[in-house]
């Protein structure tokens, strides 16, 4: 993992050179320094600053080889904070929406349920887009939304509960590609989402999706850990291990290890 970290943070490197002695914690977000990133960051105390720290907090948490709850809380913090701060920008809303949806898996359905953890994603993701309708990632999150109702819950329910269905996610995430074509983890979140919905269904689609993921440039170190990911996704997905593939789409997603064995019985 420490390998894989350090490529990918060769790759973006470059770009703190470039951005002259002043690097902000978006730069420093970008090359993969993310504690550098979370202090600057915090310094900064602004919402767009508590947003990074919140976006590099998820960001490391998600290139554990476990779930994290402590970590997870530690960015909702964060993302709180930046939306405090500026509710008017989105990023502080889709990063909490993000981190609550990590929560739920960690924590199960029906503590996820008590606590309206998809409730309040909703609520959030609905700010992000008031502020800024055309964001990518906002229209991702709205679609990763949709499927995971659907997909923890039913249609039935999902639709009834939520008014949330597969459809409606497919449309979101379609209208996130049209505002950012090239982003190699939006192609990726999209694959998982279906994969974690109905992968032997969507086989196509989801492989359409890592596939664009895989061919992609990443814009950041995140991005190209993620590619890794899709690389290691798409061999299984053509191979027609769909056993290991799933396990692996579960752990990427983020439910603890325990879950993936009772899950695989």
């Amino acid at each position: 993992m420490r390998v894989l970290r350090a490529a990918a943070t060769a790759l973006v490197l470059p770009m703190l050179a470039a951005a002259g002695p002043a690097v902000t914690p978006l730069e420093l977000y970008a090359a993969g320094k993310y504690q550098s990133a979370i202090s600057a960051g915090v310094g900064q105390n602004d919402g767009a600053g508590f947003a990074v720290a919140a976006r590099a907090t998820l960001a490391e948490a998600l290139m554990r080889d476990a779930p994290c709850l402590e970590c997870l809380k530690r960015a909702e913090g964060y993302a709180r904070r930046a939306v405090a701060l500026d509710s008017r920008l989105p990023e502080g809303h889709i990063y909490l929406a993000a981190i609550l949806g990590y929560e739920a898996r960690i924590v199960g359905v029906l503590t996820a349920k008590m606590h309206g953890f998809a409730e309040e994603a909703k609520a959030q993701i609905d700010a992000a887009l008031a502020a800024d309708p055309h964001n990518a990632r906002a229209l991702a999150a709205l679609g990763g939304w949709n499927i995971a109702i659907v997909s923890n819950g039913g249609p039935t329910l999902a639709r009834l509960l939520y008014g949330a269905s597969v459809r409606e996610g497919e449309k979101d995430f379609a209208d996130a590609f049209r505002a950012a074509p090239g982003d190699v983890a939006l192609r990726y979140q999209y694959a998982l989402a279906l994969s974690g919905y109905d992968a032997d269904g969507y086989r196509a689609t989801i492989a359409d999706s890592l596939s664009r993921a895989v061919a992609g440039k990443p814009a950041t170190a995140y991005d190209s850990v993620m590619q890794t990911r899709a690389v290691d996704l798409l061999r299984l997905l053509k191979a027609g291990d769909l056993e290991k593939y799933l396990r692996l789409v579960r752990r990427y997603q983020g439910y603890p290890v325990a879950d993936e064995a009772a899950s695989a019985r």
